[in-house]
């Protein structure tokens, strides 16, 4: 089946496409080529077709209010404490976007660029490509982007990679909201995460360089659990949990479970940990699809990446990649 491509506005002076790609049981997901972003993406439960992301239905919305819905953050994901770093001596001073940190590669990040797109029916995939210029948002380097999104039955791959011309720190992450269920939040979703460490941080976020365990601690989701406490209350999510080392990387990390028990994502990837993120700050002004109205908790993200603060404490895995160690990353969401 011919992969179909759509205009979808205009960015900057450029024109935003959309592709559509379809697989087993009716399953439909929307990309746009603006952030490499998984606009919609509709599972059929019981005969009705269900979005089970985060979106808007048309593009104004996306440059103006979206939290990064669905789309690819980098240079860095997460945040860069202070806004600078130093890499072979040299200390660098990128885009200061959240309360003097850079949040997700800064205001004008690869989440907010126009991507090149070439969809492959023969594959039902599409290759999103980006050059990233040396000095953009202050980072070094010239680095040319390239990801993968192929749909194959029930499940969404992801394939990323990079080439710099120089070292130069790259983490990507795919920041898709995810609400499987029919209700306004994500509360009562069961999530289960192999991870016994968190990374600890302190008010504003910043990792302290500790990985602390998580026994006894609302990070515990080594056994399925939902995203409130004894008393009901509801549970803020804003933390990197690191994976277990060694791991079998054909098994899943990661799965939730829709409040009605008729849906599960598993998440499967090769980097060492997981952003658990469950729309703590989301507030959104305009409606979203389906004309929903996503205020807190209304999705929860699975943020497949390298461990927050890498540039900054030397003991956590490196971001630095170079022309003889480029970048790599595979994820996958699978549903059943």
């Amino acid at each position: 089946m011919a992969i179909k491509i759509e205009n979808f506005g205009r960015f900057d002076g450029k024109s935003v496409e959309q592709a559509w790609l379809e697989g087993e049981d009716g399953i439909k997901v929307a990309l746009i080529n603006w952030g490499v972003t998984v606009r919609d993406w509709r599972v059929p439960v019981a005969g009705t077709p269900r979005s089970i992301v985060l979106g808007f239905e048309t593009f104004d919305p996306y440059p103006a209010h979206s939290p990064h819905f669905g789309s690819l953050a980098g240079r860095v994901a997460n945040r860069i404490a202070g806004a600078t770093f130093t890499l072979d001596g040299k200390t660098y001073a990128v885009s200061a976007n959240e309360a003097g940190s850079c949040l997700h590669g800064g205001t004008e990040g690869l989440g907010r660029q126009v991507w090149e797109m070439e969809p492959d029916s023969a594959t039902n995939s599409v290759k999103f490509s980006h050059f990233s210029p040396d000095g953009h948002m202050g980072f070094p380097g010239n680095v040319t982007f390239e990801a993968i999104y192929r749909l194959e039955g029930r499940t969404l791959s992801l394939e990323l990679s990079a080439m710099p011309d120089r070292p130069t720190p790259v983490s990507l992450v795919q920041h898709q909201y995810f609400n499987l269920g029919t209700t306004d939040d994500v509360l009562g979703h069961k999530v289960q995460i192999d991870a016994s460490a968190y990374s600890a941080v302190d008010d504003n976020l910043l990792p302290t360089g500790a990985l602390l365990p998580v026994s006894g601690t609302q990070y515990d989701l080594r056994e399925a659990r939902t995203l409130r406490d004894e008393n009901g209350e509801a549970i803020d999510y804003d933390i990197n949990l690191a994976l277990e080392t060694g791991r079998d990387l054909d098994r899943p990390v990661a799965k939730v479970t829709s409040p009605e028990n008729d849906l599960t994502l598993k998440l499967f990837t090769d980097r060492p940990g997981v952003q658990l993120y469950n729309g703590v700050w989301t507030d959104c002004p305009v409606p979203g699809l389906g004309g929903k109205r996503y205020g807190k908790h209304s999705g929860l993200c699975l943020e497949d990446q390298m461990f927050p603060g890498a540039l900054a404490h030397a003991h956590f895995p490196s971001i630095v990649v170079t022309p003889d160690r480029p970048y790599r990353h595979f994820s996958a969401f699978e549903l059943e």
